[in-house]
């Protein structure tokens, strides 16, 4: 492509980090792993940060971690990437899916009420493509009914509520370091949490259940638990990014602002709506627009590679079959966001110049 959607920040201080790992002959879980959960606590704000395999993992231990279960259910927003949902029947529990708010593509905190049982036991709300969850509403629907908060914040380092940063409002929070990300270590995932007996037993549990020891001679397994660790060769790129996340994050919303400039007053696009009282950090920057599959082909054919937001989990065989998924008849958010949601380029060096072709050409096919 010649404006592909997305490229990760990869430098020569970052390509060293990851030299030295190789030399070093340590190649597993280590030194380098434990640098960058320092690194995304610090910048966090929040106690804990325990590295994992993937955000799906990091999903699937949390809810472990808390004790849901068999006959529990979960909470889950219809317009997510399929491992929001996937995490709860895994271990035996039933997803309920519900719509999101068509202008934000948030859950529909109207829609968590009114799914609410007896069985509830939690919500994994997702902060969409980095805007952030309005936690007053969330934390009143909580206090009110009596639940854990598991955010999805897969897209959202960076973001803020009322001054307070993505990782640090629910009980747990678990962040994707995926290529899409800007910050990534290629696969693998953050789990963040302010609980100390929480994050001991989520280290514990990605680490086959071992317990604490003073030497290797000593260690022993307090239960039954998976591995999930993060290789150091991994944990380099994404300590090298981290090292630069505000120098990141800046550019990022800076190329933002440009295509806000060049998008106002078009007709045919409309802006989805940030959370009030909240920063985006902009994993993803999308729009609505009419048409939107015409409009992907033709610019992917002239070597613009654009995408579709993310997917309406009701209308996937997985969901509709499984008995531990709850389907709702109607879903006019997701529905709307699925048709007209538009994913544009977005990287950390893209020029005003690659952006001005992007919008252009975008402009064009609308005006059609």
């Amino acid at each position: 492509m010649k404006i592909p959607l997305t490229k990760p920040f990869i430098n020569d201080e970052i390509r060293k980090l990851v030299q030295d790992v190789l030399n070093s002959g340590y190649l597993t879980e280590g030194p380098v792993t434990k640098k960058l959960e320092n690194a995304f606590s610090e910048y966090i704000g929040c106690r804990h940060a325990i590295a994992v395999t993937s955000c799906t993992t990091g999903l699937e231990i949390a809810l472990r971690c808390l004790g849901i279960g068999l006959g529990d259910e979960v909470i889950v927003p219809n317009y997510t990437y399929p491992g929001t949902a996937t995490v709860a029947p895994n271990i035996g529990a039933t997803s309920v899916i519900v719509d999101i708010d068509k202008d934000t593509m948030l859950i529909d905190y109207d829609a968590i009420e009114e799914a609410i049982t007896p069985r509830t036991k939690a919500i994994i709300p997702v902060s969409e493509f980095g805007n952030p969850l309005d936690y007053e509403r969330l934390n009143e629907i909580k206090e009110k009914y009596g639940f854990y908060i598991i955010e999805d914040a897969a897209c959202s380092i960076g973001a803020e509520f009322k001054g307070v940063r993505t990782g640090n409002l629910a009980d747990i929070s678990v962040f994707s370091l995926h290529p899409r990300k800007f910050i990534t270590t290629g696969e693998g995932g953050i789990i963040t949490t302010n609980s100390n007996d929480w994050a001991e037993w989520m280290k514990s549990y990605k680490q086959f259940g071992i317990g604490k020891s003073k030497s290797r001679e000593d260690i022993h397994f307090e239960m039954l638990g998976i591995n999930s660790k993060m290789s150091d060769v991994l944990a380099a790129i994404g300590y090298g990014q981290m090292l630069h996340i505000k120098e990141l994050l800046a550019n990022r919303l800076k190329a933002v602002s440009n295509y806000l400039d060049l998008l106002s007053g078009v007709k045919g696009i409309a802006i989805p709506q940030t959370t009030i009282n909240g920063e985006h950090s902009y994993q993803s920057f999308t729009i609505f627009v009419e048409n939107r599959d015409y409009i992907l082909k033709k610019m992917r054919s002239e070597g613009i590679e654009l995408q579709i937001g993310t997917y309406a989990l009701h209308g996937h065989k997985a969901f509709k079959d499984s008995s531990l998924c709850k389907i709702q008849e109607n879903y006019p958010g997701s529905k709307y966001a699925l048709q007209n949601c538009l994913t544009l380029p977005l990287f950390n060096d893209i020029t005003i110049e690659q952006q001005q072709v992007v919008v252009d050409k975008l402009i064009r096919l609308i005006n059609q």
